[in-house]
């Protein structure tokens, strides 16, 4: 008969169970993000179900980390209302730009999940529209109690994003590191094209021939500096302001016109400046076209016509501004009329 094992040859087996039974320490978990952060090339993690019971739902101890998360769905990019392309893409540049000036960081990590292979996840944190993006915490105990990011911080894309991240947890994100527009190889290219065409530019300007020499140009670019001017779209390019956003309570439904001061959307900028465009070209055809016509009926209708339409106009563009920022325009008659 065999004797007994000695228990030192216990021991080993015994303190292996228990390292594959202990929990996972905070360090760990950041060491497995950090890993799982180098490689990407935008710095976003990407999470399942699985990943997001074992990195969102830990502990607050065990979690000293903050997680900001993009809810996205393949199936949705379709869809041009939603801009979920536009936004991940934001999202990434946020991401990359955050590990650029925070290189190392383990306090806060960029993630993304997708829904047709995480639903529960999306049921966890009560995700039922999109665009969606939270900030989990570690002082938040649940998924579902973590901090929604508002429409208006999608209004100027990966900057109004830095600044709802900045001003929730206290990390400096860093300017947005953008791609330029054109390539080495591209820059070239232009510039070589733009050496060959200078004689015939040249010769077209020697001749009188060109764009430049042509009034209705010159008239054509000066509405439309008038009208890129008055509509916001210089403050537009800027801030990278949408066109229209998608109601939260109806995805279905679209949003051109946003109550409050501290956003503007690019269509309501572009219907102000349209409106402000029509009372002026109405305003010139009467001082330089009207004045040439020979009947008097026809001056006198056309000036109707004006007076009601730029009232119209006017009236519009008042009300706007009382509903969007709350501001009335009161009427001031002299101390003598009263």
């Amino acid at each position: 008969m065999a004797p007994p094992p000695h228990p030192r040859w216990l021991l080993l087996p015994l303190l292996l169970l228990a390292a594959a039974v202990a929990p996972t320490g905070a360090d760990d978990l950041v060491s497995e993000l950090q890993s799982l952060r180098a490689r990407s090339p935008s710095g976003v993690i990407h999470l399942t179900d699985t990943s997001v019971t074992r990195f969102l739902s830990a502990p607050s101890a065990r979690r000293p980390y903050s997680v900001l998360v993009f809810f996205d769905a393949a199936s949705l990019h379709s869809k041009p209302d939603l801009h979920l392309p536009q936004l991940r893409t934001e999202f990434a540049l946020l991401s990359a730009s955050f590990l650029a000036h925070n290189p190392g960081s383990g306090d806060l990590f960029f993630a993304d999940i997708e829904f047709a292979e995480s639903q529960h996840s999306f049921h966890q944190f009560g995700v039922n529209s999109l665009p969606h993006i939270r900030l989990i915490r570690p002082e938040h105990t649940s998924l579902g109690g973590s901090e929604q990011m508002d429409q208006s911080h999608f209004s100027r894309l990966a900057d109004s994003m830095s600044e709802f991240v900045e001003s929730r947890t206290g990390l400096e994100v860093g300017p947005i590191v953008r791609p330029p527009l054109l390539s080495r190889n591209q820059i070239i290219l232009i510039g070589i094209l733009f050496l060959i065409s200078i004689p015939f530019m040249i010769k077209r300007i020697v001749e009188g021939e060109t764009l430049l020499h042509d009034r209705r140009v010159w008239m054509a670019g000066a509405l439309f500096v008038y009208f890129f001017s008055v509509s916001g779209g210089m403050y537009g390019i800027i801030r990278h302001t949408p066109m229209f956003l998608t109601d939260r309570q109806d995805p279905d439904k679209l949003v051109f016109f946003y109550q409050g001061s501290g956003m503007q959307l690019g269509a309501e900028g572009f219907a102000v400046g349209f409106l402000y465009t029509l009372v002026g070209l109405m305003i010139a055809g009467v001082t330089h076209l009207l004045v040439r016509v020979e009947s008097l009926q026809t001056q006198r209708f056309a000036m109707l016509a004006v007076m009601a339409i730029g009232w119209w106009a006017v009236r519009k563009v008042v009300y706007l501004d009382n509903w969007k920022t709350g501001y009335s325009i009161h009427t001031f008659w002299p101390s003598s009329w009263r």
